[in-house]
This record gives C-alpha cells, sequence and structure tokens, in this order.
C-alpha cells in the first residue's frame, strides 16, 4: 500500500507539473516572433521550464563582461538526467579523453544561438525548441542528449534588441529605409570588446568563449549548430558546407552533413521555403563554432537564416515580399529539431564513428616542437590549457623535420622547447593549429587562410614525422626577486607582452622606468638595445621604491638584475641621452562610425585587458572639439576615416609639437598622399596595367576565381625588419606578419621602415593572388615618420587583428611607450 501510494504521489506531482509548464508565448504574454525578448526574459522562461519539468536541467556557466549570466540547458529523459554524470564521462571515455571502455549509445548533440547579437531570430526559437522537444518530441530523447544555449552572446542581444525596441514604429515598418532597419554604429553582432564570437573558438580571448569552452570539452558532442542570420535577400542555408574542407575532416563527417541536410530539405520542401547548400560557408578556419567542433570530432555545422541586424520584426526583400520575425524564428526551429531527429536516428552510428575520430590520427606530422622566448612558449601552453591539449616542456636538445623558418626539411637546435604530439585524443586539432600551412582545394574562402601558430607566437618550429622526445621542464624560470637597497638601478629584459604589462602596471604606480636605445655592457654582462632600467636616482622621491618595484616583478615573474653602479663598461651609462626615460603617457583612441568596431574593440580589449593601462575613447566625428595637447598619443584603430582639411591640420600641428600618431591597417589612408604626409599608396605596375585589360574579356562564369588572382585572403608574410629602431625592439631581423588584404604603401622617402617587404616577398603559408604579390614589392609593413618633435607610426598590418597574432603585440607597445619623442620627455 505504501509503494502504491508513492506511485500515486509521484504520478500526480508529474501531471500537476506538466500542466504548470507554460509554452513560451503563454509565459511572456505574447506570441513568439512578434517582439524581440529580452535576455533576462529568455534566462527566465528557461528557469521556468526547468522547474516545472523533470526533463530539463538548466544552469548558469558564466557571465559577460555586462554581468549577463551565460546559460545552458540539457535535455533529456529523466532517466537519461539522473545518470547524466555517467553519460557525459562515457562520452570523454570513446574519445579517450577519460581513462576506461565503453560502449555508449546516447547522441549528444549541443545546439548554440545567437553568437551574433543582431542576428536574433535564433533565441526566439531555442525557446520553441526546449518547449517542443519536452513536449511532443520525447521519443527521440531516450537516446538523445541535448544542449541548448539559448544565447552565446547576450551583451550583443541585448545592444540590438534594447535598440530595436526603442526606435521601431507601431506597428513596425517594413520599407528598409525605416531607422528600425539601420543599426547604428557598432550595431548588435559583437560582444561588449566588439569581438565576433563566432572567430574567437580557437584563438578563446573572450571571457564568453573561455567559459563556454570549459563546459563544451567536458560534453565534447557529437553535433553542434550554430545558429547564424545573413543578408535579407537570401535564402536558408544548411549543410552541406562549401568547398575548402579541411583535409583533416573525415569522410564520415561531410556524408553525415549531407544526411541532415537532406532531412532539413524534407521539411523544408513539404513548407515551400527556399534553401541552399554548398556554398559560401566553408570548413576551413578553425576558430568558427562549425570548425572547432569539428577539428573535436563533431558533426560542425553553420545555418544560416535571412534577416541579420537589418530585418526588425518584418522588412520588404528585393524580391517584394516581407520577410517576418515569425518565419525567420520558424525556419530556426525547423532545422534544429531536424537535426536531434536525425541524430536520434543514428545514435550508435555517431557513437561508433566519434570513437575513430579520436583513435591515432593519420596526420603528416606526429608532433612539433616549438623553441623560442619562453614567454612565449608559456602564452602558448596557457593556451593549450584552454584547449585541452597535452603538451611536455624540455631541456636542451635537436630536433628534425620541417623547419618553418627554413621552409625546407633540417634540424633545430634549442636550449629549451615545447613538444606537442598529435599523438594524443586532440591531436588532430593540434595538426589544424600548428601546420605551416593547411591545404586549399579553392582559394575562394569565407576568411583566412593561414593562422599557424608557431608563426603567430613569434617561435621557431620544427614540424616531425616521428614522435618527439621529452623531458619534465617549465616554460619560465621560478622568479623570486628581493630588495637590494644598495642598487644603482634595476635591469629587465623586453621581449614579450609579460614585459609589456610589467611597463604598464610600473608606470601606472608613478615608478619610472627607462629603456636603452643601444645595447651596453655592465658589471660583465651584456643587455641588448631595448633593456627595460630603473634607476634609484629617477625614483628618488618615490617612497617604498624597492619594495614596490620588487612587488612588481614577482607579481609579473620577472627577473631585475641589480647593478651596484650606473657605469656601463661598453655602451651608454644610465644616466647618457641613450637611456631614455619613458613617458607615462596620455593616450587617446578613436572610436565611432568611421572606425572598424572590429578593430576598435581589438584595441580597446588590448589595453582593458593585456596590458591594464588606461585610454581615452574620443568620437573621431568630434575629434575638433577636443584639445589634443591633453593627449602624448592618439591611437586610430583600422577605419574608413573622412577627415577634414581642417582636421588633417589640426593633427599635423599637434604631431609638430610633440604628439604622436599610432594609425593601423585603414586608418593610414587618411594620410596616404595627402600633402605634408609623406605615406604613398603603391603604384600599379606597367605589367598590371595590362592585365587588367585582359581581365576585362574574362567569361562571366569565370571571374570569380580569375579574381582571386588579386586576393590576399589572410596570409602569411617573412618581412625584414630593422631591429635597430625603437619600434622593434625585442625583435630579431625577421618578422612574421599576417596581411588580411592586398592593400599596399610605397617605403617612406622622408622616414624610417623599420618592417617592409622586399623586392620578392615571401608569403610562407595562406593564399596569396599572383598579382596581389606583386603589388606588394618593396612595401611597408610598419614604419614610422617623424614630424617635428613628434611622428606618425605607420601599422600597415593590424598586429591586434582578433588578440591571436601574439608575436605582433609588442610592436604596439613599443609604439606607445617606446619608439615615440613623447616618451623621451624628463
Amino acid at each position: 500500500m505504501i509503494r502504491s501510494f508513492f506511485f500515486l504521489f509521484t504520478f500526480t506531482c508529474t501531471i500537476l507539473s506538466a500542466q504548470n509548464l507554460q509554452s513560451p508565448s503563454e509565459f511572456l504574454g505574447y506570441e513568439i516572433g512578434t517582439e524581440f525578448t529580452r535576455h533576462a526574459n529568455v534566462v527566465s522562461y528557461f528557469k521556468h521550464v526547468a522547474e516545472q519539468s523533470d526533463w530539463v536541467t538548466y544552469q548558469e556557466y558564466g557571465k559577460t563582461n555586462e554581468r549577463r549570466p551565460l546559460t545552458y540547458a540539457v535535455i533529456s529523459t529523466p532517466e537519461n538526467l539522473s545518470n547524466l554524470e555517467t553519460i557525459r564521462s562515457n562520452q570523454l571515455k570513446n574519445a579517450g579523453l577519460e581513462s576506461g571502455s565503453v560502449s555508449p549509445d546516447k547522441a549528444i548533440v549541443w545546439l548554440s544561438y545567437n553568437v551574433h547579437g543582431n542576428e536574433a531570430s535564433s533565441t526566439e526559437a531555442s525557446m520553441l525548441t526546449l518547449y517542443d522537444l519536452i513536449t511532443t518530441k520525447k521519443e527521440w530523447l531516450k537516446n538523445t542528449v541535448v544542449i541548448i544555449d539559448p544565447c552565446v552572446n547576450p551583451d550583443g542581444r541585448d545592444r540590438y534588441a534594447n535598440w530595436y525596441n526603442q526606435v521601431k514604429a507601431s506597428p513596425y515598418d517594413t520599407n528598409p529605409d525605416a531607422i528600425e532597419h539601420n543599426e547604428p554604429w557598432p550595431g548588435g553582432r559583437p560582444n561588449h570588446y566588439l569581438f565576433d564570437l563566432n572567430r574567437d573558438w580557437a584563438w578563446a580571448t573572450q571571457v564568453e568563449t573561455q567559459q563556454r569552452l570549459k563546459v563544451y570539452n567536458q560534453w565534447m558532442p557529437h553535433i553542434h549548430v550554430d545558429f547564424h542570420e545573413q543578408g535579407i535577400n537570401e535564402p536558408y542555408y544548411f549543410a552541406p558546407a562549401a568547398e575548402p574542407f579541411h583535409d583533416i575532416i573525415t569522410p564520415f563527417q561531410r556524408d553525415f552533413q549531407t544526411q541532415i541536410g537532406a532531412n532539413h530539405a524534407k521539411y523544408f520542401d513539404k513548407n515551400g521555403w527556399l534553401f541552399f547548400t554548398r556554398e559560401r560557408f566553408d570548413l576551413l578556419y578553425p576558430s568558427y563554432g562549425d570548425t572547432y567542433p569539428t577539428y573535436t570530432g563533431a558533426i560542425g555545422m553553420t545555418y544560416e537564416q535571412a534577416g541579420n541586424g537589418g530585418a526588425g520584426l518584418g522588412i520588404k526583400t528585393s524580391d517584394g515580399e516581407v520577410l517576418t520575425l515569425v518565419d525567420r524564428v520558424q525556419h530556426h526551429f525547423t532545422t534544429g529539431i531536424s537535426t536531434v531527429e536525425i541524430a536520434s536516428q543514428n545514435a550508435e552510428k555517431l557513437n561508433a564513428e566519434f570513437k575513430k575520430y579520436f583513435s591515432a590520427p593519420d596526420v603528416a606530422y606526429k608532433s612539433f616542437t616549438l623553441s623560442g622566448e619562453a614567454d612565449h612558449l608559456q602564452a602558448l601552453a596557457d593556451l593549450f590549457n584552454i584547449h585541452g591539449i597535452k603538451y611536455q616542456f624540455t631541456g636542451k636538445g635537436k630536433t628534425s623535420g620541417y623547419n618553418y623558418t627554413s621552409q625546407k626539411n633540417e634540424s633545430l637546435s634549442y636550449d629549451r622547447a615545447l613538444v606537442v604530439s598529435t599523438n594524443q585524443p586532440k591531436g588532430k586539432l593540434v595538426h589544424v593549429l600548428l601546420e605551416p600551412e593547411a591545404a586549399l582545394s579553392t582559394p575562394l574562402t569565407y576568411d583566412i587562410t593561414a593562422w599557424s601558430l608557431p608563426y603567430a607566437y613569434g617561435l621557431d618550429a620544427v614540424a616531425s614525422s616521428s614522435n618527439g622526445s621529452s623531458t619534465a621542464d617549465s616554460a619560465v624560470d621560478a622568479v623570486s626577486n628581493t630588495v637590494n637597497t644598495n642598487a644603482a638601478g634595476y635591469i629587465s629584459k623586453w621581449n614579450s607582452m609579460q614585459d609589456a604589462r610589467f611597463l604598464a602596471a610600473l608606470l601606472k604606480e608613478n615608478i619610472k622606468v627607462r629603456f636603452s636605445e643601444k645595447a651596453f655592457r655592465l658589471e660583465n654582462k651584456d643587455y641588448p638595445a631595448g633593456s627595460l632600467v630603473i634607476t634609484r636616482s629617477d625614483n628618488v622621491n618615490h617612497s617604498a621604491f624597492d619594495e614596490k618595484l620588487v612587488e612588481i616583478a614577482n607579481q609579473f615573474k620577472r627577473s631585475l638584475t641589480p647593478s651596484s653602479t650606473s657605469f656601463a663598461s661598453a655602451g651608454p651609462d644610465f644616466g647618457s641621452p641613450d637611456v631614455k626615460l619613458i613617458n607615462k603617457a596620455k593616450i587617446a583612441m578613436l572610436t565611432g562610425e568611421q572606425t572598424s568596431s572590429l578593430s576598435y574593440g581589438a584595441t580597446w580589449h588590448f589595453f582593458e585587458q593585456q596590458i591594464d593601462y588606461p585610454v581615452t575613447s574620443i568620437r573621431a566625428d568630434e575629434l575638433s572639439r577636443v584639445n589634443l595637447n591633453d593627449y602624448d598619443v592618439l591611437v586610430m584603430p583600422d577605419g574608413r576615416y573622412s577627415l577634414s582639411d581642417e582636421a588633417l591640420d589640426q593633427i599635423r600641428s599637434w604631431v609638430r609639437s610633440g604628439g604622436n600618431v599610432v594609425a593601423i591597417r585603414g586608418a593610414l589612408r587618411a594620410f596616404a598622399d595627402q600633402d605634408g604626409f609623406s605615406l604613398k599608396t603603391a603604384e600599379d605596375s606597367e605589367e598590371n596595367a595590362e592585365d587588367s585589360i585582359a581581365a576585362k574579356l574574362i567569361p562571366y562564369k569565370d571571374r570569380e576565381m580569375q579574381s582571386s588572382k588579386d586576393l590576399i585572403s589572410g596570409s602569411i608574410f617573412a618581412t625584414q625588419v630593422d631591429n635597430s629602431h625603437p619600434l622593434a625592439f625585442g625583435y630579431d631581423d625577421t618578422y612574421y606578419s599576417l596581411k588580411i588584404g592586398d592593400q599596399a604603401y610605397q617605403l617612406l622617402d622622408a622616414g624610417y621602415n623599420v618592417v617592409y617587404l622586399g623586392e620578392n616577398p615571401k608569403n610562407v603559408s595562406g593564399f596569396a593572388g599572383a598579382d596581389a604579390l606583386t603589388g606588394l614589392k618593396n612595401s611597408l609593413i610598419f614604419g614610422q615618420e617623424p614630424m617635428g618633435r613628434g611622428s606618425l607610426i605607420y601599422l600597415a598590418d593590424d598586429p591586434l587583428f582578433r588578440a591571436f597574432w601574439e608575436n605582433g603585440k609588442l610592436f604596439f607597445v613599443n609604439a606607445l611607450f617606446i619608439a615615440n619623442p613623447s616618451s623621451y620627455r624628463n
């Protein structure tokens, strides 16, 4: 009788709970698709469902920069949810990421919504998908676990939704000219720091990515879908993806994409909805929400619905039809449900192929050995830690294989190295991230074609066809500085971003720092140009100088060399004019519609999150009202500037009086070919002019491929460096630069060509068309144009691009603090 009563009680509670469960429209008070739901209300709905249904768990996995919660729901049968930890562990065991032999029988599907904030229909669809799965699709959940992240980018979504709700007409206006279809800068697409989170999976520079990857790598799903939106006149896009596919992708991954696409097509055809596949959206660049999961064993896919930030609640398209948010939500809802269906039907196959993916990978290189600056090695190791990639530090040794520097098979000797083997569960991801160059079936890709991390981190490297050997060691030696009150000063190295963070912290504490413009020898030790010198005489009025200096040095693990004298045995003494005081620079940065939101965001993030140094953001269109004399440095991010003659005169006058401009990529066009500035754009050669005539006669069907001759799609170039110039302190005579486009500038006639390409530009990785290469001959990469007491520093390539090109960042720091004449003021 007791058992019967307990059963009846449980059954009654389940019925009552189900009766209290509300649909999204019932809970929110409007039909889904007739309003944009604020993120807080989305969270409230997911909480409601989790509270009312034993088929759902819901939890927070982090917070955004603006303190909005990052959340995910796990949906399956009550029995599966009660056994969830075992299911999750079995998935990792099946991949070899945990020890043990298992034969799992559950499919795991991860659905990620709204990574781009203004592609807002997908979050609305996530609520419908959640409700439908636990009300009408329960049968699928017996062998399937579905994970839903309803909003990957809450800050961007609310930026868009709040703006739209403020400006939309009632009823909404379908005229594309209406304000509600024209977002203001920077739009809702990016996150708080204006990063594109769909390009951050591999680099993990943003808090959203870092926190999401912790959870993702605890699950390692079989299928991952990233929901997006595209232009308003495009039909729906779903898998299979377009070429190029990275050659590490397995035949099963490609075939199963087609199976999923066929299942979607069945529903779209039934409803009379247009779609397309195998176009535009390829599987190459490793930092997308479809490629990164693919390289970690999943079937990774992008689904693209027409709409984007311009569609609002409804908009008239070019064919005269009205595209509504209701339509967009239904399309995303349909593909999401269809994905779960096909996964449930193929759970056994998904598990079997998943295990195969993580077996010993059939790849060209079995191990990678990287050597170089200890801080660079540690920075790369930190990235590997985020991805769960195994590695080993080793001491002095030698290895052979493909040498990244010479691009030949030869040996590499090293004093310390980081060794990474592909003989590990994530070996394929290792290969993709470290390989010298990805094979291309076509140069027409959606993103950059080169990212090889040895180049990005400024490391010497050898890729070997044999397993590397290593012994346990550490990247950075332990540091424990002590106070030396008898020291005339302290010396610290300068060749990494950790050194830059150390400098920024000292300046913020009002500790005066110098750098030596020339190499010197002191107390039987040699120091290169660029070395930091912190003297007692400069800081005589700083209370607790030694204690604070040592505290900061230990915090950043910087080794200080105390010197009992400031008298050098060779090179400049501490008091020499060649040992220059670094100014605690007051820095301004342009923002607003004339700047690229991505470049501004990357630079903003650099100041706040990477070196923790203050910067004042000023709207570019309000520059004329600003007293530039209040600042030492003006940073101009990439963008399309339309500076008036008066604004250019203002900048020129300020530079002559001691101001310093740091212009990045597109910002160089504001000064190129202008009177009073020596920067000139590269001229087309006669050969290119002749080619342009032939190009006019190319058949229509061949035009797109022919255009690749002028294309540089994110390629890596070996550049020449004048490392005697302060802009290049901390660098060798070769720097590997990531070039995003084909824009080129002539070498400066009146200035310093610090980093440049010579007569035969050397493209070491990625695609660069023949004509584009010709246009890069003898072109400027980084340079300085002195002007009066100040200067302009031109960074034709963006060293802060997506925050992952680690080795370029010190150029930017040098531009701010070391290479500018304002840094020399006492």
